[in-house]
């Protein structure tokens, strides 16, 4: 079969779902017919078991376990087989979850994921209709602003952790604008050292690798925090000297916040989102800080922008 984004494979596509949305009875179907056997999916999964396997396959842990948790829920809502699916019951649930009083954002991504298996189930053959393609989410009100630390902020929260090795991982979440899973992998040989400082390479979200210069100021830090440390040896270890995992970096940001006198919800996604805004106040081009983050569009890397601004009229 022709690749999808080609004119004659976009054509056959069209064919594809034209067939299993008109015929499901396959009986009906002439099987001797060369046309019948080239159109007609083969089913890839038997069980919503297997289906949910192929459908997270190849995503990042942390994507996984959100996934499962938010179909698990919708399972246990339902208590149905996704074989036995249909729209109302999508409905249902995204009413049950607007009355549990969830935020939007909320509701929108537990929605988003049973959309995403219920697609991925339809194309791959298992079953005959996207049934969740009618659900539309809900605009969310955007709160970007509220999870943007000003400057004095970032200061306090640094300035009032004690411990070296806390106090270096609160920098680098604000200096290199990480992710805090992307933090919690780095090892010592994803450093390389540059005339004006460092560079760290990130290995990220969407499987995709990118380079965030470091400041000599921090540079020169880890060079005296790794003390011998071997290359394959993760950059922030626990007292097992495993690497720290993300709850515990979690743990670690929102202690330091609270002994800073902050009381807002502060996660370490909060030093991206600041770092972000930060650049962005003092003129830097925006392409550079879309490659700082690694997003794929520049136009998510200008919502700082409106954040920044937004923020400044409170």
């Amino acid at each position: 079969m022709m690749p999808e984004n080609s004119p004659n494979g976009s054509t056959n596509l069209r064919l594809i779902r034209h067939i299993i949305l008109h015929s499901t009875d396959q009986s009906k179907m002439e099987t001797s017919s060369p046309q019948s056997v080239s159109a007609v999916p083969v089913k890839q999964a038997e069980t919503d078991e297997q289906l949910i396997a192929l459908w997270i396959h190849g995503r990042s842990k942390h994507t996984q376990r959100a996934y499962l948790a938010d179909i698990q829920h919708f399972s246990i809502n339902t208590h149905k087989s996704f074989k036995e699916i249909r729209l109302v019951d999508i409905q249902e649930f995204e009413i049950s979850l607007v009355e549990q009083k969830l935020e939007q954002n909320s509701v929108n991504r537990t929605l988003a994921a049973v959309k995403s298996l219920i697609s991925f189930a339809h194309r791959i053959g298992y079953l005959p209709f996207d049934v969740g393609r009618p659900v539309k989410l809900t605009a969310a009100k955007d709160t970007l602003s509220e999870r943007i630390l000003s400057e004095s902020e970032i200061h306090r929260i640094i300035s009032a952790e004690p411990n070296p090795r806390n106090k270096l991982i609160l920098k680098m979440l604000y200096t290199s604008a990480v992710r805090v899973s992307e933090l919690s992998n780095l090892c010592w040989k994803d450093l390389q050292e540059r005339e004006d400082g460092g560079q760290v390479t990130v290995f990220g979200k969407g499987n995709k690798t990118h380079t965030v210069l470091l400041p000599l100021s921090i540079w020169t830090e880890l060079t005296a925090y790794r003390n011998g440390s071997a290359d394959e040896q993760p950059l922030f270890k626990s007292r097992k000297n495993n690497k720290l995992c993300c709850s515990q970096i979690l743990r670690i940001v929102k202690k330091s916040a609270e002994k800073a006198g902050i009381t807002k919800s502060v996660s370490p996604h909060w030093f991206r989102h600041s770092h972000a805004s930060h650049a962005l106040e003092h003129n830097a081009p925006i392409h550079l800080v879309q490659q700082t983050l690694a997003h794929s569009s520049v136009a998510t890397t200008g919502r700082y922008l409106h954040a920044s601004a937004q923020s400044s009229l409170d």
